[in-house]
């Protein structure tokens, strides 16, 4: 009679065992294996690579405010941290640059309005090529653009401003969160427009801009929408006197877009977007928008975007590639006549 292998049933207990302890290892690996889009292979426990979220103006305000809900937004929905970076400077020329630098896996995003891509170009020089460089991701929002009046400005409204730069060549002075911004070229619409000379006044970003608009330092100045300034308007301290929009604001009934004050060209708003370098796989490109347009219909960013007295963008990247490549073609003719002085 054969005798019964007693070791089978312990031999298959402990290939059991194995296989259970190599899928507890694994489960890690493969858990980090799905984190967006790649880990660091050492210390053990494996953690997933953090984005960059590089942001083209500086701390507070609400470009600052989105960015930081848009990051935890995809943080959450990529599993992987976000890191919000502050690169001001050039009217977001700076930060596209650095992000021209990057390698194109995901890890380096920037969030910017599309201006340094469709006036930028036809103004200067930057060290990037606007049409072959980025890779547009989605809309994030699109900011009105309000013409306000300094204590400096000896009247009360835009017609009152032309007449002064009418007497006086060069003496209205007009300030912009930097050149090539869409605040710079809503001032030279305007300018272009009336047939007058304006003296631009460029900053790097709102924020010395508005501290220096409080103390009279010029007299009109181009600035986004935000709840700051809405409540200089409300304390008398600021003026509106014109809005680039579709329409007029609820929020400001009594202020005219520049449209309807004879302006149409000048009647412009500011699109917020990410951006990625250009050669960005498809796939990721695709799962960020994904995330990107989930996170923008959350009711923390949609309802923040709202209230700011902005509208939310989102959409395919295809659209967003569409819209700056027609308003870069848009701006052509009058910026190279300004670049050209003519």
């Amino acid at each position: 009679m054969r005798q019964r292998d007693t070791r089978a049933p312990a031999m298959r207990r402990r290939r059991a065992l194995v296989r259970a302890l190599a899928a507890g290892l694994t489960a890690p690996l493969a858990a980090a294996a799905q984190a967006w889009p790649a880990v660091h292979d050492r210390p053990l426990p494996m953690r997933p690579l953090p984005i960059r979220l590089l942001l083209a103006y500086p701390p507070g305000g609400v470009s600052d405010e989105m960015a930081r809900l848009l990051a935890d937004g995809l943080a959450g929905r990529l599993h992987t941290p976000v890191r919000v970076e502050h690169r001001p400077g050039a009217g977001g020329v700076a930060a596209m640059e650095a992000l021209a630098r990057a390698t194109p896996d995901g890890h380096t995003l920037c969030y910017c309005a599309i201006s340094p891509l469709v006036i930028a170009p036809w103004l200067g020089r930057p060290a990037y090529d606007a049409t072959r460089d980025f890779q547009p991701v989605a809309t994030v929002m699109h900011t009105p653009v309000l013409v306000l009046a300094t204590r400096a400005a000896p009247f009360a409204d835009l017609h009152g401003a032309l007449a002064l730069a009418r007497r006086e060549p060069g003496r209205l002075r007009w300030a912009s969160s930097g050149l090539a911004t869409v605040g710079h070229l809503v001032m030279e619409q305007v300018a272009a427009g009336a047939g007058v000379h304006i003296t631009h006044v460029p900053y790097k970003g709102g924020g010395q801009q508005l501290t220096d608009a409080l103390g009279g330092q010029f007299e009109l100045l181009s600035s986004n929408v935000a709840a700051q300034q809405l409540r200089y308007l409300a304390e008398g301290r600021l003026g509106a006197i014109a809005v680039g929009a579709p329409g007029r604001l609820p929020v400001l009934p009594d202020v005219p877009t520049l449209a309807e004050l004879g302006h149409p060209d000048a009647n412009l708003v500011s699109t917020f977007a990410i951006f990625a370098p250009a050669g960005l796989a498809a796939e990721r490109l695709q799962r960020l928008n994904q995330a990107i347009n989930e996170t923008l219909a959350e009711a923390a960013l949609h309802g923040r975007i709202v209230a700011s007295n902005n509208l939310p963008g989102g959409g395919p990247a295809e659209a967003l590639a569409r819209q700056i490549e027609t308003e870069r073609e848009r701006h052509r003719v009058p910026l190279l006549r300004l670049r050209d002085g003519r």
